[in-house]
């Protein structure tokens, strides 16, 4: 007795591609907000020479008009600027700090940050601007 195969035409179900395609989408906006910079809307002082530095080995304490301290993006303290310091110091003495005021900063409050740096002996340290030119 022979066995008579039936052929069904191959056939790839697309109904669900909308949903991968949406699943994939999410996926990479997710991933893409991990490496995002924290920012303080400031406005720069401006200056007439430049150097660029490497970004990844920066740590950055920003200072609004305000007086208001952020640690790389973060709201924090004196206390907490001078811990995070601290450590990074022991863990990679090269590593660069950027001090970022506002324009409209009062000068004491920048002061305050360098008074902390001082006592840690801290010597590789800049001071962001935005270029005049």
């Amino acid at each position: 007795m022979t066995i008579k195969r039936q052929r069904k035409p191959f056939f790839i179900p697309l109904s669900s591609m909308s949903d991968v395609a949406f699943l994939l989408l999410i996926f990479i906006m997710l991933v893409s907000l991990m490496s995002y910079r924290r920012e303080v809307k400031i406005a720069y002082p401006e200056g007439e020479t430049a150097k660029k530095t490497s970004a990844g080995k920066n740590m950055e304490i920003w200072i609004d008009r305000t007086g208001g301290l952020y640690l790389d993006g973060y709201p924090c303290t004196l206390g907490d600027i001078e811990d995070a310091v601290g450590d990074r110091y022991r863990n990679a003495p090269d590593t660069r700090l950027h001090i970022i005021a506002d324009r409209d900063t009062p000068f004491r409050e920048v002061q305050k940050v360098l008074e902390i740096l001082q006592l840690l002996q801290y010597r590789v340290v800049s001071f962001v601007v935005k270029n005049a030119i």
